[in-house]
């Protein structure tokens, strides 16, 4: 009788195991629920990736926020995109608000702080997953950061005359058709030096800040830059007690009117005109040293 026992129970663990192993096999696996995620290069701080892993890029010709990307460019550049994205599926440090979705010939874009978001495919292949191989490409493509405080803009420069400009390497403006490739900060609003200041001295601003809107200074001491950029070559001051950012010794403002009454500034470069170009020309790589006077 006992055996019998014995022989039940031994069947009825035997039977548990295998149900509770076949139980196990047939559970769904555990699926990321995030599809926008923050991840950390050694060489460049935190970067915009996809779910799987896949490095997101901006593009300096989109200053205007709109795709500008077009032909050609397409095989190399396609455009990403997440439909009906939510918070809950965006990783630490991302928030929903800075994300947007615009119309392309290519289809539906996700644009990011303003910026349309695309992965690179060289040769039409897709860059393996957690490869920055897109970065500085042409001078015009950049890893897309959370935390830019430079970003390099490809643009035509229209000052608030109306009238279209061309920049040389020796910072000399003449009207003319051309793309310019400037500073601006991350939100895409255009950076610029005062002719008149000097090596790390600001002469322009008042110390009641009373001229402060119609060229304000760009108040951030952090420096985040694309990686064509030397970073040593940026640095901070003192303005009667708020820190402006400089480069090449040059002091770095924006200019006020840049911003309509709407609240829009993306692609806005009116003061390289005012009063008259030279006098507040934009940033670029090769801009002269301030001079030490």
């Amino acid at each position: 009788m006992y055996k019998n026992q014995n022989l039940a129970v031994s069947i009825f663990l035997i039977a548990s195991v295998l149900l509770f192993t076949q139980c196990k096999k047939t559970e769904d696996p555990i699926v990321d629920p995030l599809v926008i995620k923050l991840a950390s290069s050694g060489t460049l701080g935190n970067i915009l990736t996809d779910k799987a892993g896949n490095t997101l890029y901006f593009f300096s010709n989109d200053a205007n926020g709109a795709n500008n990307c077009t032909g050609g460019c397409t095989t190399a550049w396609p455009v990403f995109n997440a439909a009906g994205l939510t918070q809950a599926q965006l990783g630490n440090g991302l928030i929903l608000a800075d994300f947007n979705t615009i119309s392309t010939p290519n289809g539906n874009q996700l644009t990011y702080k303003g910026w349309p978001l695309y992965y690179y495919a060289p040769g039409g292949v897709r860059e393996s997953a957690g490869s920055t191989t897109g970065e500085g490409v042409n001078g015009v493509w950049f890893v897309a950061k959370p935390d830019y405080t430079i970003m390099l803009v490809k643009s035509q420069l229209v000052g608030a005359n109306g009238k279209s400009y061309v920049v040389s390497a020796a910072d000399v403006y003449s009207e003319g058709l051309g793309s310019t490739v400037y500073f601006t900060d991350l939100a895409g609003r255009t950076l610029y030096a005062f002719a008149r200041d000097s090596a790390n001295i600001n002469k322009f601003t008042k110390p009641d800040f009373s001229n402060n809107g119609v060229w304000p200074i760009y108040e951030t001491g952090k420096v985040v830059v694309p990686s064509v950029l030397d970073k040593t070559l940026f640095g901070s001051i003192l303005v009667f007690g708020k820190t402006q950012l400089t480069y090449r010794g040059w002091p770095i403002y924006y200019y006020g009117p840049d911003v309509d009454a709407s609240g829009n500034f993306r692609g806005s470069n009116k003061g390289v005109s005012v009063p008259v170009p030279g006098v507040w020309p934009v940033f670029f790589k090769d801009i002269p040293a301030a001079p030490r006077k």
